[in-house]
């Protein structure tokens, strides 16, 4: 018996695959993420991490403990993101919290956007004063940016416009203080060009 077989525990896969990423309801080892919760959260635990399993909303993620002074052990390496990918950020966490509260569409637990919707979002939110032709120039790199950090996922493409699903995700990492702090500094920004 080799060592990787003598030190495999059921949920191992379960903790490589969260180390690197989200794990959605569809994945083949969510099962595991959720039938082992308690022992990825004492396994994780001891290198600074915690399990998060938000089993409604169909997807579960490690995040860092962070200390009194918000430092961290350093294990997920935070990235740093640009003022115009925040920006969109903002929108599809606003667009997603809109969506939520409507009554009338409780039937359907997914947020789809098109491109062109966000396009459409983003000349509501910025205000005047800011360089929007350039920003929607370079919509399409800020659109990927956000699709390289799991908030949104491609699922359809059409001739030039590509539908999204928005993940729910964005909802823990944005969450609705963030997103009106953002929104004030935002309009202090615009205030002052």
């Amino acid at each position: 018996m080799s060592n990787l077989e003598k030190n495999i525990k059921p949920y191992s896969k379960a903790i490589v695959k969260l180390l690197k990423s989200p794990v959605e309801r569809n994945s083949p080892i969510w099962d595991d993420v959720v039938n082992y919760q308690l022992e990825i959260q004492n396994y994780i635990s001891q290198i600074g991490l915690e399990l998060i399993v938000k089993k409604d909303e169909g997807f579960a993620f490690v995040k860092q403990f962070e200390d009194s002074e918000g430092s961290t052990l350093g294990l997920i390496v935070r990235r740093q993101i640009g003022f115009e990918t925040s920006i969109i950020l903002v929108v599809l966490r606003q667009s997603l919290e809109e969506f939520d509260s409507n009554p009338t569409q409780f039937q359907v637990a997914e947020k789809f956007i098109t491109d062109s919707e966000i396009k459409e979002e983003l000349e509501l939110f910025l205000q005047e004063g800011y360089n929007r032709l350039r920003f929607l120039k370079d919509l399409d790199k800020y659109i990927k940016n956000v699709v390289d950090l799991g908030y949104l996922k491609e699922v359809n493409k059409k001739n030039n416009e590509t539908q999204y699903q928005i993940h729910r995700i964005i909802k823990e990492k944005i969450t609705l203080d963030i997103l009106q702090e953002f929104k004030t500094k935002l309009q202090e920004y615009v205030e002052s060009i």
